[in-house]
């Protein structure tokens, strides 16, 4: 995958083939006796989740310009990039496809598995239910999570706070202010991706933009912290030919 500072992200992946491409997913996700292998389904050299998406009806993207207001607006939007992913049971040799999809109107973000397609080693065979509760979804997305976001919110009377790596504390209402200096600034693109996840989940169109007005910064700065927050997978990959 190509970062630029355009606001636009391609989805090829940086090695052909690899499924890690995005960090996403990650072997060390998986817990012992299932195995992520290092190639696509297929010996794919290219992501299919969108055709995927497509041929199942989890394509996100309605023809027309109302069509895509209301999927904006509605809990469907939670639906968009998710990334189908292939891993393998060893002592059954079951193979499965989990589909990861990033919660955006979470704080701070979180990965649900949000489908999962099984196929048993030889085709044709059963899928049995002691094969549907081999995989542990839970623990999963708990071992993702706990990778990609090392940050925590916390409920409290007078509202919610969100603990940072370095330990400091966010309180939720000043997700909006303006981000300050990367250089000065601990955990600044953690805070970054959370203005970020914060603007799209109120339905923004342009989050990137609207976060260099907040910061009185230059477009091209606010799509270059942006950048290096999806470099460090604390953002999902943009989408193809949609800004912010």
């Amino acid at each position: 995958m190509v970062f630029g500072y355009t606001g636009v992200v391609t989805t090829a992946p940086r090695v052909p083939g690899d499924q890690t491409y995005d960090g996403l997913l990650a072997p060390s996700d998986l817990p012992p006796g299932w195995h992520m292998p290092q190639r696509f389904p297929g010996e794919r050299a290219d992501d299919a989740s969108v055709e995927i998406d497509r041929v199942l009806g989890y394509d996100d993207q309605p023809a027309t310009d109302a069509g895509r207001a209301a999927l904006t607006e509605s809990k469907q939007k939670e639906t968009a990039d998710g990334r189908w992913r292939y891993v393998e049971h060893e002592p059954s040799h079951t193979r499965v496809l989990i589909r990861l999809q990033r919660q955006t109107h979470a704080v701070p973000e979180e990965v649900r598995i949000t489908g999962v397609v099984y196929l048993p080693w030889r085709p044709g065979d059963p899928i049995t239910s002691q094969l549907l509760r081999q995989l542990p979804t839970a623990r999963i997305e708990a071992a993702i999570n706990k990778r990609l976001f090392a940050m925590k919110r916390e409920g409290s009377a007078s509202g919610g706070r969100i603990t940072l790596p370095s330990g400091h504390k966010v309180r939720e209402r000043d997700l909006l202010s303006p981000l300050g200096d990367p250089k000065r600034v601990p955990d600044f693109y953690e805070l970054v991706a959370l203005q970020h996840g914060r603007l799209a989940a109120k339905g923004d169109r342009n989050p990137t933009a609207t976060m260099a007005q907040i910061s009185g910064v230059a477009l091209s700065t606010a799509q270059g912290w942006v950048a290096k927050a999806r470099a460090r997978s604390l953002l999902p990959p943009g989408r193809r030919g949609r800004a912010g």
